[in-house]
């Protein structure tokens, strides 16, 4: 393996783990869902209870978007598939700021473990957590053998190391909420992470236009 491959390789993985980080404090993906739970019900088995579910869903987003973007490359040239993600994220990224806040995913208090999935998927689908990771994706897949096994294999490794980062980041952030900054903490001194978010996907989208 040439250096080039190997140092293309190494930032993928370190732009998949801090994604995941990313994604694991933005409360939107969970961590704010299960410390809710937990103070609610009094206990912290309800906020640990959630944390599988979320991470379940969220892992479930990220592999149907990520897999799917591979797939289509299959039959796609690469510089033909930067261009279309990169448009894609960056106009993903002006809807989610304009009006992202106008579909929240509701979910009542007493949801079930399958409820909490649902939830997780729809909410990382809708906030396109998924298309964020493509780019970090992408050279991890092998361009001599473009066939659709070949292409799911990076994809379900990149979710997996992405989801386990991400739920390590919420569960950590979840357990200081609960048991020593309560939910305060967010009219305190939280950022605007729709904001974070939305530059996100431009950042990314511009990357891959760049490199197409």
């Amino acid at each position: 393996m040439s250096l080039s491959l190997t140092t293309n390789a190494a930032t993928s993985w370190a732009a998949i783990f801090g994604s995941g980080v990313f994604h694991g404090i933005n409360p939107a993906m969970g961590w704010l869902f299960a410390t809710a739970l937990g103070l609610q019900r009094g206990n912290r088995l309800a906020l640990f209870m959630a944390l599988p579910p979320l991470a379940l869903g969220h892992a479930a987003s990220v592999f149907v978007v990520t897999s799917s973007a591979l797939a289509f490359g299959i039959v796609a040239k690469a510089g033909d598939l930067r261009l279309v993600m990169g448009a894609l994220l960056i106009g993903w990224a002006l809807y989610h700021h304009l009006y992202g806040h106008r579909h929240r995913v509701q979910v009542g208090m007493t949801a079930g473990f399958l409820g909490l999935a649902l939830w997780s998927a729809a909410t990382a689908t809708l906030h396109g957590a998924g298309l964020m990771l493509i780019p970090a994706l992408m050279p991890l897949c092998s361009p001599g053998a473009p066939t659709l096994t070949g292409s799911m294999i990076p994809a379900v490794q990149a979710t997996l190391v992405h989801t386990v980062v991400a739920s390590l980041t919420s569960t950590a952030i979840a357990v200081a909420a609960y048991e020593y900054l309560g939910l305060g903490i967010l009219r305190r001194g939280w950022i605007n992470f729709d904001w974070l978010w939305s530059g996100a996907l431009v950042l990314t989208g511009v990357v891959l236009l760049v490199l197409g």
